[in-house]
């Protein structure tokens, strides 16, 4: 009985990735700086540790109906970031998504990258994300880390929330305006409600030949959080990160 599930299972498996509607995508970005949500993700270039060095983000996925699964990553060239994220997305609509994300960041636990016990290197968070329609497309995401260790000094779950506006002004200009919600010391190293991440992206393609065009981007922006997750006080930061889309 055991061998016939587990064949059974397989063969849905493999209905579904063979299926005419399955889809699978990959890529990758190279970024001069990981920012993410306003808060840098490397701070270990000598001489100054603000500035972070370059990283190649890359991506896959796999999408049928209206659900996707895939992982992205980050490393950075100086090999001082090594983040890889698995997530699984479903659209109840064009406007409406749900997002779980296992983050993982560490790698530094030497029971490896699928232990989820205590002391792993795991966050967990859910997202409900909005998108308006093309008569006003307004951008709305809530993003709540609900386990793993996103802890407070006491030992405590954060239940780090961050939450984001964005506006495309035009096809290549977007603004955006992101903020912590909740005191959070692993995640964005605030205090309680504090404007993370405020910015704008310009995107644009450069002609390479002919047939062949490669998408560039910039994105300067704020964290004008100004007390850290101690309460202690913090400069705000201003932050500028290039990218090309391959």
């Amino acid at each position: 009985m055991k061998k016939i599930k587990v064949l059974a299972i397989c063969a849905i498996a493999i209905f579904t990735v063979t299926s005419a509607k399955a889809q699978f995508a990959t890529g990758a970005d190279i970024v001069s700086s990981y920012v993410w949500r306003g808060v840098p993700q490397d701070r270990s270039v000598v001489g100054n540790p603000a500035l972070g060095s370059p990283n190649i983000q890359p991506y896959v996925s796999f999408t049928t109906g209206k659900f996707t699964a895939g992982s992205w990553a980050s490393s950075s060239f100086l090999g001082n970031v090594k983040e890889v994220d698995l997530y699984a997305t479903y659209a109840f609509s064009s406007a409406f998504a749900v997002t779980l994300t296992d983050y993982n960041w560490g790698f530094a636990n030497p029971k490896g990258y699928f232990y989820y016990g205590k002391g792993a290197d795991h966050m967990f968070e859910a997202t409900l994300a909005y998108t308006g329609p093309a008569s006003f497309p307004l951008g709305i995401s809530v993003n709540t880390m609900f386990a793993g260790c996103d802890t407070l000094s006491t030992g405590k779950a954060a239940f780090s929330t961050y939450a984001e506006l964005s506006y495309p002004i035009n096809e290549n200009v977007k603004v955006f305006c992101g903020a912590s919600l909740t005191q959070s010391a692993m995640v964005y190293n605030t205090n309680g409600f504090a404007f993370t991440n405020i910015g704008l992206k310009v995107s644009k393609s450069i002609a390479i030949t002919d047939k062949f065009s490669l998408p560039v981007y910039g994105i300067v922006g704020a964290n004008l959080s100004t007390k850290d997750a101690t309460g202690a006080d913090k400069p705000s930061s201003l932050y500028f990160v290039a990218g090309v889309t391959l």
